[in-house]
């Protein structure tokens, strides 16, 4: 091994969330290195938001012409699968990094490819594919953004068999005759109907209900939509075993019933990606890591941070790269000595919205745009909260579709009459979501909010009709 180099701050994980945390130190004047052992730039880019999307987007487009009097007349044909995939292979480079790759050395970031271990208090070992290693030692921080990893339920022969993940169904070469979705959680239900879309026989098999993080009402939208698209849902389901004959997917799922399909999508969520990087050596639990307002792992010497679904905090991919943008400037000014443990809510260093203002999208067909709390989550946290809620029916909406069905629901904090969560559920409304972002973190009181005044035709007139049954 060689001599031990040093670094202002080593990043372990070189997607979105650790690029953002060593671009930022780099533009404050710090030097970094980024230690990655996949692909630059993550999961995301290469498994997740990316291709999933990809995949999703032209059966939505298809869908919104046949929701349209004289442009249904005009479609004449399905889907093309194979393009569908070339397209989403685009978006990918081919699963190829050398584009990121060149952004971290333009950006004066050096990278290292290997695998990463915390040898001791503020140095890191990286191994590589040639066996040789690397010995850092950080001036001010080591970051984890290591991301998430699959969770997979412990289901009698599941483990023994060839099923896959979410990085197999985004990466797939070939659409399979028949696929069954073990969880009815987001990524679970988006591609669901992506490759019922693109021509499988799809089952979703949910221990509960689907997407059990969002108002029923508007689930139920997305329910309806998916059960007349003929995907089976099968919701308060356990499968009890899952086995293989003839090439096909079997699994026992109680009464005797058994749900056969070519290819097994398991999505029962994801877990910080933490193991095996010596953190239990420094005493932690890797299972209980959650970090601070400014990304610091708690009770860690004050030099470990955890960013995006490594901190613990929120496992979604914009989030992360918030928290990473808060995390880099807060390592920068505490090196300068401009900032001292904690940091003040809402302030340059502190990702205070993780707390409040979280927005998140399920991007099927109808979509499901949220920010912030329901109306449980709220009173949950003893905020004394009302709802108004109502279906989307304006004029924006009625040209958008001829059959345009949506619902919205705002929940306010009456004591300080402030807007503390938004849903709306629609075709599309994700692009409505950013303006009750806003309202929300910027604390936009209910009657500086009726001056907002919606365009016509809209769907935003939503707003509107949410205000006047609210009462203003």
């Amino acid at each position: 091994m060689s001599e031990v180099k040093t670094t202002d701050v080593l990043i372990i994980g070189a997607g979105a969330v650790g690029e953002n945390v060593a671009g930022r130190v780099t533009e404050k004047g710090l030097s970094a290195v980024l230690v990655e052992a996949d692909l630059v730039g993550g999961e995301c880019s290469y498994w997740a938001c990316m291709p999933s999307k990809a995949l999703l987007r032209p059966g939505t487009i298809l869908n919104a012409a046949r929701a349209v009097a004289g442009a249904r007349e005009a479609i004449t044909g399905s889907l093309d699968p194979q393009q569908v995939l070339a397209r989403r292979t685009s978006f990918t480079s081919d699963w190829d990094d050398s584009s990121q790759e060149e952004w971290v050395a333009s950006a004066g970031i050096t990278l290292d490819r290997g695998w990463a271990t915390i040898s001791g208090e503020r140095e890191v070992t990286v191994s590589h594919k040639d066996g040789t290693k690397t010995r850092y030692r950080a001036t001010h921080a080591v970051v984890l953004a290591t991301g998430s990893t699959p969770t997979v339920p412990p289901i009698d022969g599941l483990a023994d068999l060839d099923y896959w993940t979410t990085r197999e169904a985004t990466s797939a070469a070939a659409v399979p005759a028949s696929l069954a979705v073990l969880g009815g959680g987001v990524a679970g239900v988006e591609l669901a109907q992506a490759y019922s879309r693109l021509g499988s026989e799809v089952t979703v098999i949910a221990r509960s209900g689907i997407l059990g993080n969002y108002p029923k009402e508007a689930t139920d939208l997305v329910l309806e939509a998916l059960r007349a698209e003929g995907i089976t849902i099968l919701t308060d389901t356990a499968t009890s075993a899952v086995r293989k004959k003839d090439g096909m997917f079997l699994l026992d799922v109680g009464d005797g019933r058994t749900v056969t399909a070519e290819r097994l999508l398991v999505s029962t969520g994801r877990h910080p990606h933490t193991d095996g990087l010596g953190l239990e050596d420094l005493g932690l639990d890797v299972r209980k890591i959650v970090s601070d307002a400014t990304g610091r792992v708690p009770d860690a010497g004050g030099w470990l941070y955890a960013v995006g679904d490594a901190g613990g905090r929120v496992q979604l991919t914009h989030q992360g790269k918030y928290e990473a943008r808060m995390t880099g400037d807060a390592i920068a000014a505490r090196a300068n000595g401009t900032l001292g443990d904690s940091a003040e809510d809402w302030s340059p260093y502190a990702a205070t919205a993780d707390d409040v203002a979280v927005p998140q999208v399920v991007f099927t067909d109808p979509e499901i745009a949220m920010v912030g709390r329901t109306l449980e989550q709220a009173r949950k946290d003893g905020v004394n909260a009302s709802e108004t809620s109502l279906p989307i029916a304006v004029g924006g909406s009625a040209l958008h579709g001829d059959d345009y069905k949506g619902w919205a629901q705002i929940v306010v904090d009456e004591d300080r009459k402030v807007l503390v969560g938004v849903t709306f559920a629609g075709p599309e409304v994700s692009e409505m979501l950013h303006s009750a972002t806003i309202a929300v973190v910027g604390e936009v009181p209910m009657h500086r909010l009726w001056h907002a005044v919606p365009a016509y035709p809209t769907v935003s007139e939503v707003w509107l009709r949410l205000l006047e049954k609210y009462g203003m």
